[in-house]
């Protein structure tokens, strides 16, 4: 029996420059504090080996302090770890790798397979790599798999970085092709495989682990690893997945044509937590009291959420009779507001809109301050 646990796309260094400098900086972090979970999770199972198939970096450029803080992020378990170059941190002749072993960051239990070549694990199993050498290929480098001479009586398992064909999307980037079936022609007991960021499960022998920590919008199962149980060479591999993500992202685009729409985003992101990555975009209208209601949730949720990306380019603000009396906007005024309830349709949509909503917060701003003055005429 051996235990693995498979993982790949940790992306090690990627800048969220979507985000505001400090939701940016925690996402940053939180990849290498996903590392260390998977290192606990790895010595608390007491697997054999924890296999890493690929885009181990985002960059060949990631900062030095970057490269050492991932591999002691490592620490917590100190057997096998097997680790190759995919297409964000290929194996060139130089790379982010040899920059590693120069830094002399790169721990004993570590192999970074850099070449095609079958490695004997512990006495335990033969890993069969198949290293990127370059960002993109268009040759399949696991088609050495079924000629690779190993032991028969140890299981055969392979880590490769690329895209089954005919299996993922047509939108999946089609370089660094692996053939579909590979496993079963090769006489893999498992193909650990990389790059495509959720888990997905290609047939009984092959299995895509994701990204550990969830890093785009988009609802593909990820932020995940897998354990993986093999009986012995021949065996069908036992996988479980095991949640290692710390935030969860979400998209939402809801379609906003009457006040009952507005309550029920306003619920949704009053149930908005620490642990949130949200962006939303509405679409469709509201008048300028369901439009506050809106601003007032959103702000709320800016403070509980991790971060939250807001894009209402597409929500047409439509006062109604009752917004524009409330606001007493009457003569020049009502009718500038009019015009500009009008220009949403025009290609200066954004413009009219912003220009509505500023003039509707100054009429309401000196609808209170003339309230209170009144008030404070009366005690006097």
């Amino acid at each position: 029996m051996i235990s693995l646990l498979h993982t790949a796309d940790w992306q090690m260094g990627r800048v969220f420059s979507q985000f505001e400098p400090d939701d940016a900086a925690a996402l940053f972090e939180a990849r290498f504090k996903v590392v260390e979970r998977l290192a606990a999770i790895a010595a608390e199972r007491q697997v054999d080996a924890v296999l890493v198939a690929g885009d181990v970096f985002d960059l060949q450029t990631v900062s030095d302090k970057t490269i050492r803080r991932m591999f002691n992020a490592m620490q917590a378990f100190t057997g096998p770890w097997l680790l190759i170059p995919g297409n964000h941190d290929s194996a060139l002749s130089e790379s982010v790798w040899r920059r590693a072993e120069r830094l002399g960051a790169i721990p004993p239990n570590v192999v970074c397979c850099l070449e095609p070549r079958p490695h004997t694990v512990a006495g335990k199993f033969v890993l069969l790599p198949a290293p990127l050498t370059q960002r993109h290929t268009y040759g399949d480098l696991t088609d050495w798999f079924a000629s690779a001479p190993t032991d028969s009586a140890l299981p055969r398992i392979g880590l490769a970085h690329g895209c089954v064909q005919g299996i993922l999307s047509e939108d999946i980037d089609s370089a660094n092709p692996i053939a579909a079936g590979r496993a079963g022609e090769a006489g893999l007991d498992y193909l650990a495989l990389g790059d495509w960021h959720g888990t997905r499960q290609i047939d009984e022998r092959t299995w895509y682990a994701g990204t550990p920590e969830t890093d785009r919008f988009r609802a593909n199962d990820s932020g995940q690893a897998l354990l993986v149980s093999i009986a012995g060479a021949g065996a069908l591999p036992q996988v479980e997945p095991v949640r290692t993500g710390q935030f969860s992202w979400q998209q939402l685009e809801p379609r906003l044509t009457v006040a009952s729409d507005i309550d029920e985003l306003v619920e949704k992101l009053a149930a908005v937590g620490g642990q949130d990555v949200l962006q939303l975009r509405a679409l469709g209208s509201c008048d300028l009291g369901g439009h506050g209601k809106l601003s007032a949730a959103l702000d709320a949720a800016r403070a509980r959420a991790r971060a939250l990306v807001w894009d209402g380019e597409a929500l047409r603000l439509e006062p109604t009779e009752e917004d524009i009396q409330a606001l007493h906007a009457d003569g020049f005024v009502g009718e500038a507001l009019q015009e500009l309830r009008t220009q949403q349709a025009d290609a200066d949509a954004e413009l009219a809109r912003d220009a509505l909503l500023t003039l509707a917060r100054i009429l309401d701003a000196q609808g209170a301050q003339g309230a209170q003055g009144k008030q404070t005429g009366a005690g006097a």
